[in-house]
């Protein structure tokens, strides 16, 4: 028994170690008592068209855990709401973690408590999103800013790795409070999503990606529903 209890620690090690390289994308997390603990993996399978998490017009595909936008040829702008790569279930209270990279000038968001009656009329109207853009470097804080809520509030600090890198990103959102981690720095810390033009949006909703025509490369997608 002792030496089965140690064979699972060095195993549970292990895979940390690797998950937290960005070597592994992980399913069902469970602990060291063989209970799950809430995560799921939403980048598994090689055909995003019969994905059980995901649903997208655009030109999105997924190979190997990561999902890759390839702007079609004539494609610009934000505002292709159907576009967009989202989830095919609502989330209110939630925590997601994902790696992203983006190309020079690169843009795109995440978008969680949207309307989901609305969200292909104007997601960025009737939703939130926490920006993804080529900031690294810039003084300048705006909600633009990697790490920045849309709309309206900045990050606490620029936290964004240069174009190519991957970056990490952490959202959590529970109890109508946000906190953004990117890059192991916290750029919101439990912001209130309950005043002002922020306090308008839904209470739940469905997450996604943008496609701003726009390259972007996004993997090891892991969510917890943090719903009660």
């Amino acid at each position: 028994m002792k030496k089965q209890l140690l064979f699972v620690w060095l195993a549970l090690a292990a895979f940390a170690a690797l998950d937290a390289l960005g070597y592994v994308t992980p399913g069902p997390a469970v602990n060291a008592g063989g209970q799950d603990t809430g995560w799921i993996n939403m980048s598994e399978g090689a055909d995003l068209t019969k994905s059980k998490y995901w649903t997208t017009e655009g030109n999105w595909s997924l190979a190997d855990g990561v999902f890759t936008l390839k702007p079609r040829p004539g494609e610009k702008g934000w505002q292709r709401w159907n576009h967009y790569l989202w989830s095919n279930k609502n989330y209110g209270d939630f925590e997601i973690k994902f790696d992203y990279k983006i190309g020079k000038g690169g843009n795109s968001g995440f978008f969680f408590r949207v309307d989901e009656k609305k969200k292909l009329i104007e997601a960025a109207k009737y939703g939130l999103e926490v920006q993804i853009f080529d900031s690294f470097g810039s003084k300048k804080l705006s909600d633009h800013t990697s790490g920045g809520l849309i709309p309206g509030i900045p990050p606490l600090q620029n936290a964004a790795k240069p174009i190519e890198d991957w970056n990490a990103m952490h959202v959590i959102v529970k109890d109508d409070k946000l906190t953004v981690i990117l890059n192991d720095v916290k750029v919101q810390d439990q912001l209130d999503l309950t005043k002002g033009v922020l306090g308008q949006r839904p209470k739940t909703g469905p997450i996604g990606f943008q496609d701003e025509a726009l390259p972007i490369m996004v993997r090891n997608i892991r969510l917890q529903d943090l719903t009660k």
